[in-house]
């Protein structure tokens, strides 16, 4: 190899490394728009970075399983680069975008190879009394938090994605409105329900 074409390899490399260096300093709205007009894959393993351990550890949280959870996190990734151009700033954090995602593809990963569980198939009227109470997160914050976890898992899918939205990624009504395409009353009404709803699995436990 030449001089030249060494010296011309070590120039590009240093700008490219300051270039990325500059990159991981941008918020995560301003590296999407970057992503976007650059396709560059490089930009958007910072964003991989940032969030691959959290999508990662929901993925874990609905499978339990370690290399269904990896795989699950690699799909994500994918079809989050492949949708990138739909996400807009003004609407939601890139985070709760990406959370959304996560949740719905897991939720549909579950029922799609999963067997519903006993409290899934619990028929909906056996939440009926009572579902007009209003249960508050401080009555949630009081329960045991291990005892929570396993009443969690027993959860619908859609019910556990939306608390762990919610109350665990402090994802905002406004933002769940958008995210979900639903009005402020049914994401109420649909929190309030999967909260009476833990409850009673937590105190049957």
């Amino acid at each position: 190899m030449s001089v030249l074409r060494m010296l011309i390899l070590v120039l590009v490399g240093s700008k490219k490394e300051s270039y990325m260096s500059l990159a991981k300093k941008l918020d995560d709205a301003s590296l999407v728009e970057k992503i976007k007009t650059s396709q560059d894959s490089q930009l958007f393993g910072i964003l991989y970075d940032r969030y691959s351990n959290k999508v990662y550890n929901k993925c874990y949280s609905f499978t339990h399983n370690e290399p269904e959870a990896k795989d699950l996190t690699q799909e994500i990734f994918l079809k989050v680069f492949l949708k990138l151009d739909l996400y807009n700033a003004v609407k939601a954090s890139f985070s709760t975008w990406l959370f959304v995602i996560t949740y719905n593809f897991c939720t549909n990963y579950v029922n799609r190879t999963k067997k519903k569980n006993n409290a899934e198939r619990l028929d909906d009227h056996e939440y009926h009394l009572g579902e007009e109470q209003e249960i508050g997160i401080d009555d949630i914050n009081s329960l045991d938090p291990n005892k929570l976890t396993k009443a969690l898992q027993l959860l619908p899918p859609e019910e556990k994605s939306l608390l762990l939205l919610k109350y665990q990624d402090d994802v905002s009504i406004k933002e769940l409105q958008v995210s979900l395409e639903l009005g402020e009353s049914a994401i109420k009404m649909r929190l309030n329900r999967a909260k009476i709803k833990v409850v009673k699995i937590y105190n049957s436990l």
